[in-house]
C-alpha cells in the first residue's frame, strides 16, 4: 500500500467546488439524455459532441482535478507549487465547458473560444502539477503515471483545440484524423492512466489492503502508454493497422489492471460490500463487458455495438468509478478537516457514518438500472429503452448531488 500522509492536504474549500461542480453536471449530463432518439446516435452529431464533452469535461475532469489537487502533494510528501492556481481552474473549466457544449449545440463560433479557455484551465492544471511532482528527488510508479497521463493531456488538448478551430471555420485541418487521437490522447492517455495509477493508491487505503506485486501495474502503464501514442500516431498517417494493434493493447492493458484490482480485492481484511464496493463491481464489469462488445464490433462492423460499448465505458466504468470514489474521498476530507481536532476530546463520528447508506443505495441502484437500460436500448434501436433509462439515470444522479452535499455539510 502506497504511504498517505495528510500534512500536505490543502484546505477542503479548496477542493469543495470540484466535487460539487462535478456532480452538478453529472446531474445535467443524465438529463441532457432525454432529448436522444436512436436517429441522433452518431459520432459525427453535434448533440452526441455535446454530451460527450459535457460529461468528460464537466464531470470526469472536474472531479479528477479535485481529487489530483489532494491526492499528488499527499502521495509525494511535498506542498504544491501554486496551491492558489486550483482557485482558477475550476472557474475556468465551468466556463469552457459551458461554451463548448453551446458552440456543439448552437453556435460554433463560440467553440474556439470555449476551447481556448479549456485550454488556459488544463495548462494551469498541468504545469502546477509538473512543477510540484519536479520538486520530488525520486518518483514513485503512481507519480511516474501521474507525470505520463500529465504529458498525454498536453498533446491531447491541442489536438482537442486545432479541432475546434477546423470546427468553426478558422483553421483548415484534417478533423477525421485528429480525431482518433484526440479521443485516445484524453480518454486513453490521460483519463485512463490516472485512474490505473491513483487507484492502486485508492483502493487499498480504504480497503486496507497490502502486499501485493506492484509489477501487473507497471505492464499496464507501459502497454496503455504505448497503445496511445501508436493509435495518436496511427490516426495522423491512416494506418489502420496501428490503430487497431493500439486498441487490443490498450483492452490487454486493462486486463491487467483489473487482474492488479482482482487481487487487491482479495486480499482486503475488510469483507463488507459497502456502496463503494458495490460501485468498483459495477464499473469494472461494465469495462469488461464494454471490451466484449467493443470486440465483436471489429467482427460484426454494426455500429450500434461501438456506440453501446463507449456508453458502459463512460456511464458505467468512469461513472461508477468516480461516484464509488466519492463517497470515500469526501467524508475522508471533511473528516480530517472538521472532527480530526476533536479526536481524543469528544466522541466524533466515523467515516461510514457520514455516508447516507439509504439515498447512496438507491443511487446507485438507479443509476446501474439505467445504464444497463440504455446500453440495451442502443443495441437493439429503441427510443421508448432510452427515455427509460434517462429516468433512471437522472433519479440516480439527483441522489448522488444530494449525497454531495449531505457529506460535505456533515455535522
Amino acid at each position: 500500500m502506497t504511504p498517505i500522509s495528510q500534512d500536505f492536504a490543502p484546505p477542503f474549500k479548496l477542493i469543495a467546488p470540484f466535487f460539487i461542480l462535478g456532480g452538478l453536471f453529472y446531474l445535467l449530463t443524465s438529463f441532457f439524455i432525454f432529448s436522444f432518439s436512436i436517429e441522433d446516435l452518431s459520432y459525427a452529431n453535434p448533440k452526441i459532441l455535446a454530451f460527450v464533452h459535457l460529461f468528460l469535461l464537466g464531470f470526469v475532469m472536474m472531479i479528477i482535478f479535485g481529487a489530483m489537487a489532494q491526492l499528488v502533494p499527499v502521495v509525494l510528501e511535498v506542498g504544491h507549487f501554486g496551491v492558489e492556481l486550483f482557485y482558477a481552474i475550476w472557474p475556468l473549466l465551468l466556463i469552457g465547458t459551458s461554451l463548448m457544449v453551446l458552440g456543439f449545440l448552437y453556435s460554433p463560433s463560440l467553440l474556439p473560444y470555449g476551447g481556448v479557455i479549456v485550454l488556459v484551465s488544463m495548462m494551469i492544471f498541468v504545469s502546477e502539477i509538473f512543477m510540484t511532482i519536479f520538486k520530488v528527488k525520486k518518483l514513485t510508479l503512481v507519480m511516474s503515471s501521474v507525470l505520463i497521463s500529465n504529458t498525454f493531456l498536453f498533446f491531447g488538448i491541442i489536438f482537442g483545440l486545432l479541432m475546434a478551430l477546423s470546427y468553426a471555420g478558422t483553421i483548415d485541418v484534417d478533423i477525421s484524423s485528429l480525431l482518433k487521437g484526440h479521443v485516445y490522447l484524453v480518454i486513453g492517455g490521460y483519463i485512463s492512466i490516472t485512474i490505473i495509477g491513483l487507484s492502486v493508491v485508492l483502493v487499498p487505503m480504504f480497503t486496507l489492503s497490502h502486499g501485493f506485486s506492484m509489477k501487473p501495474l507497471t505492464i499496464a502503464i507501459s502497454m496503455m502508454s504505448f497503445a496511445v501514442i501508436l493509435v495518436a500516431f496511427s490516426s495522423l498517417v491512416h494506418f489502420r493497422m496501428g490503430e487497431y494493434f493500439g486498441y487490443l493493447l490498450s483492452a490487454t492493458s486493462m486486463l491487467f489492471y483489473f487482474y492488479l484490482i482482482y487481487i487487491i480485492y482479495t486480499t482486503r481484511p475488510r469483507k463488507e460490500n459497502d456502496i463503494y464496493a458495490l460501485s468498483l463491481i459495477f464499473s469494472y464489469s461494465s469495462m469488461i463487458v464494454a471490451i466484449v462488445i467493443g470486440l465483436l464490433y471489429f467482427v460484426l462492423h454494426k455500429e450500434a455495438l461501438l456506440l453501446a460499448s463507449a456508453w458502459l465505458v463512460f456511464f458505467g466504468f468512469f461513472g461508477f468509478l468516480i461516484t464509488g470514489h466519492i463517497y470515500k474521498i469526501i467524508p475522508f476530507l471533511v473528516w480530517f478537516e472538521r472532527f480530526s481536532p476533536l479526536v481524543g476530546k469528544q466522541k466524533v463520528p466515523m467515516l461510514a457514518d457520514m455516508v447516507p447508506k439509504n439515498s447512496s443505495k438507491a443511487q446507485f441502484l438507479f443509476s446501474a438500472i439505467g445504464v444497463v437500460i440504455i446500453a440495451i436500448a442502443i443495441i437493439v434501436a429503441s427510443d421508448k429503452l432510452i427515455g427509460a433509462g434517462a429516468s433512471f439515470m437522472f433519479v440516480g444522479a439527483l441522489a448522488f448531488v444530494r449525497n454531495i452535499f449531505y457529506m460535505i455539510n456533515f455535522i
